[in-house]
């Protein structure tokens, strides 16, 4: 039957601990038992073989152990056949021994496959007729064929125990899925002489009790009063930290204060963190004092059942109380999470706490037979009654009519449940009734148990997705309490808090489902080992055929990665603004130097971050062959994007800040990445180049040495205009520019007899030629004005056009015309 004992989460958890340092151990004799010779024998020098032989005989000595705990597992299921919860720990621990053998078997076959490997490097030993080996060859493949031989024994014999644990587990599930249906559908015959057995039963288990009792009370008091007195006070400082501490710091967010318009998200909020803080609070507390009393030997035998049963029935009824009094909320409607009336409330929160007494009673009375000795027919009627109570009170629930319509007064008289909702719960009410009137009491009680205590749980689970769904909606946690604050305190903006909130509502499901899952699990049968055995099986290993995934190894290589990153893009920032700039480097050096260091920085995160993970690099090589095949292919042009990166990073043709020129487009170079670089033109557009493109392409850079450049401003003047003084005038005003230099000097070239006019250029360098456009603007503006003052035309594009009259001009004279022209 389903049943949760306090008592039995530390023996089980220091089993647990005792079974994984098993574990350790034998891990680590394989991995030294695997160890190459060679590097044992660069350690122990001549005394090489002697290690490996010690340590072959180590992991032999191991099996031979673990050969005799699985005789030993073995005699305790003959006699523990019928204690579920022993016989869930031999099942943990045989899988256990099951993990151990598999990884021993598989480092010991790598290093067959090592041994092998230098056999076959070594080669076959020469036949009659041919030279002899070198007596150092002979002496290393003797070495190493005992070696082989040896190892494949253990393996065998690993994997020989491996099998035998992997049977006894089996063996163990069936015996247990046997148990569990025996008590479900165990069949009484329900009689006169059954209760009035029972009747007898119960009185005199009532005065064994009291004597019982009363001994265990005398006997604390005489021997260990000051024991007692010590677990009483440290109880005492444990509900302190645990009921007081949880309220002080989460009781700002689990305080009902507020009016009538109190949101649904704040509703939700306070009746799933109440009731999650507060039980939580209530069992550490309680498994405490529990494990205060018992390490201060308070407990006897007879009496730890009963105190930790004790201990689980007011755990209960205080996780039942909170989570009814969070959804229902009798007293105050303002704060209710359904549409119920007031009189509703109350009926529904007596009706559900007094199930909740009745069922955990139930229990709590049995847990008193079975430490007490007391014949099975007592247990048996106990669970007939209250499971006969839980179904007429779920027949009674059904006739409550406590439904409001939206705007009545919730002290109206109410509406009656939806029709299918009261059917159900008669129905369900009646089967109880029908399964212990026809003698399936065990399957009542579990049907019972699992109305209550499961259906408590779902709700709360439940109410935990609503709370989640609500503040991961869209604006939703901006008007939170939390969200005002880091708004107010934090200047988070609209999309970081809306970010945050789908954080908090995951992390809401994550709770949910860490508190709910293993509680629904243990009233279904299932022992603490089990859920122990599965949650660290799933954090540590999932196998998928060969391949074994461990999520806490993932977890830890993503940190480590993370870890590297922050690194690395301290490093980079360290070395660019102290190392790089105090050296008075260039730009595109500082930015070559951190990119490099970026490159190598997260490569090495990357390879750490694998190799913590528990990932085989080695396992990747078939996968690495074909995606070779797949880069000359499909991923030439990213490889290639790469190198040509790379290239221009250590060859540097251009750098970040050179101004380029590369095909139609011009600009400065804002970046360089692995794949392309950014162009940023004069109208602020960036362009993204391949890498590849520039490296197989012209590329023109202005600024590849440096900074000196040419500007030129053609100028136009009349045909009537003085050469030589318009040459003059020209650079008389450039030599008014201080940043032109005056070597190479600045000079004007006469370039030609236009049509219209005298052409001349003015041609000078600048020392940073991003000067240009400005210079040559307010020398244009200084040319104009100058050539007024002096009279110099301007001249624009003349033409002449010939307008002919008179009688109309033959073909044969508009040929000779043109002929002549």
């Amino acid at each position: 039957m389903a049943n949760v004992h306090i008592s039995g989460f530390l023996p089980r958890a220091m089993q647990s601990l005792r079974i994984a340092f098993l574990v350790m151990i034998v891990a680590a004799s394989c991995m030294l038992s695997v160890m190459p010779s060679a590097v044992l024998a660069q350690q122990a020098g001549p005394d090489a073989k002697v290690t490996v032989d010690s340590i072959n005989q180590q992991m032999k000595s191991k099996m031979d152990a673990i050969k005799q705990q699985l005789s030993r597992f073995q005699s305790r299921l003959n006699d523990d056949s019928q204690d579920d919860a022993k016989l869930a720990q031999l099942r943990a621990q045989a899988e256990d021994i099951v993990a151990a053998m598999r990884e021993a078997s598989e480092s010991m076959k790598a290093r067959v496959e090592q041994i092998q490997a230098r056999l076959t490097s070594l080669g076959e030993p020469p036949a009659a007729g041919q030279p002899a080996e070198a007596p150092a060859v002979v002496e290393e493949r003797s070495k190493l064929e005992n070696e082989r031989s040896e190892l494949n024994l253990i393996v065998d014999d690993a994997n020989s125990l491996s099998n035998s644990a992997t049977h006894l587990a089996n063996s163990i599930t069936n015996l247990r899925r046997t148990l569990f249906a025996q008590t479900l559908f165990r069949h009484t015959e329900l009689s006169g002489d059954l209760f009035q057995d029972a009747g007898t039963a119960f009185v005199a288990e009532v005065g064994n009790f009291g004597s019982t009792f009363g001994s265990w009370i005398s006997f604390v008091l005489r021997f260990k009063a000051w024991q007692l007195l010590g677990a009483i006070a440290l109880s005492l400082g444990a509900a302190m930290i645990f009921l007081s501490g949880g309220y002080r710091i989460f009781g700002r967010f689990l305080r009902r204060n507020g009016g009538g318009d109190t949101s649904y998200i704040r509703r939700l909020s306070v009746a799933f963190w109440s009731t999650v803080v507060q039980t939580v609070s209530v069992a550490a507390f309680l498994v405490s004092s529990y494990l205060f009393l018992d390490g201060f030997n308070v407990l006897r035998p007879d009496i730890a059942p009963i105190i930790a049963t004790l201990f689980g029935f007011i755990w209960f009824i205080s996780f039942v109380w909170k989570l009814t009094y969070g959804v229902l909320a009798p007293g105050e409607p303002e704060w209710r999470l359904v549409r119920i009336t007031n009189r509703g409330a109350w009926l529904l929160t007596v009706a559900v706490l007094v199930m909740a007494v009745v069922n955990s009673l139930d229990y709590l009375l049995g847990a008193i037979s079975i430490a007490l000795s007391s014949p099975l027919v007592l247990t048996i009627a106990k669970s007939l009654i209250a499971s006969v109570i839980v179904g007429l009170i779920l027949i009674a629930i059904s006739f409550v009519r406590p439904r409001l319509n939206e705007d009545e007064d919730p002290d109206s008289a109410g509406h009656a449940w939806p029709r299918v909702f009261s059917i159900l719960l008669r129905v369900a009410g009646g089967l109880l009734i029908f399964a212990v009137l026809t003698g399936y009491v065990g399957l009542a009680r579990f049907v019972s148990t699992q109305i209550v205590l499961t259906g408590a749980v779902a709700v709360l689970v439940y109410l935990g997705f609503l709370s989640g769904k609500a503040i991961s909606k869209q604006g939703a946690f901006k008007n939170t309490t939390i969200g005002r604050r880091l708004a107010e305190k934090r200047h988070f903006s609209e999309v970081a808090l809306d970010q945050t909130g789908l954080v908090a509502g995951l992390s809401i499901y994550a709770v949910a489902l860490l508190f709910g899952i293993p509680l629904i699990l243990l009233t279904w049968g299932f022992q603490p080992a089990d859920i122990e055995s599965w949650f660290f099986r799933f954090f540590t290993e999932i196998r998928i055929g060969n391949v074994s995934i461990s999520i806490v190894g993932i977890f830890g290589g993503v940190l480590l990665f993370a870890l590297g990153y922050i690194v690395t893009r301290w490093v980079q920032k360290w070395v660019d603004g102290n190392v790089m700039a105090r050296s008075q480097v260039d730009l595109g050096v500082r930015n070559s130097v951190k990119t490099g260091i970026g490159y190598l920085g997260v490569g090495l995160a990357v390879i750490v971050g694998v190799s913590a993970a528990g990932i085989n690099l080695s396992s990747f090589a078939l996968v690495a062959s074909a995606l070779s095949v797949g880069i000359g292919f499909g991923l030439q042009n990213i490889v290639s994007n790469f190198v040509s990166g790379l290239i221009l990073l250590v060859e540097r043709p251009f750098k970040v800040g050179d101004h380029v020129v590369t095909g139609a487009n011009e600009g400065i170079v804002k970046r360089i990445s692995v794949r392309a670089t950014e162009i940023e033109t004069f109208r602020k557009q960036s362009i993204i180049v391949p890498n590849s493109d520039l490296i197989n392409s012209p590329v023109g850079n202005w600024t590849h040495r440096n900074r000196i450049g040419r500007s030129e401003v053609p100028i136009s003047v009349s045909h009537d205009s003085d050469p030589q003084k318009v040459m003059d005038i020209l650079l008389e005003l450039v030599d008014q520019i201080p940043e032109v230099l005056r070597n190479p000097e600045p000079h004007v070239e006469f370039l030609s007899f236009g049509a219209s006019a005298l052409n001349f250029e003015l041609r000078f360098h600048l020392a940073d030629m991003g000067d240009g456009l400005r210079i040559r603007n307010n020398l244009r503006i200084a040319i104009l004005k100058r050539f007024r003052e002096e009279h110099i035309e301007i001249p624009f594009p003349q033409q002449e056009i010939v307008f002919h009259r008179g009688k109309p001009i033959s073909a044969d004279e508009d040929a000779d015309m043109r002929g002549g022209a």
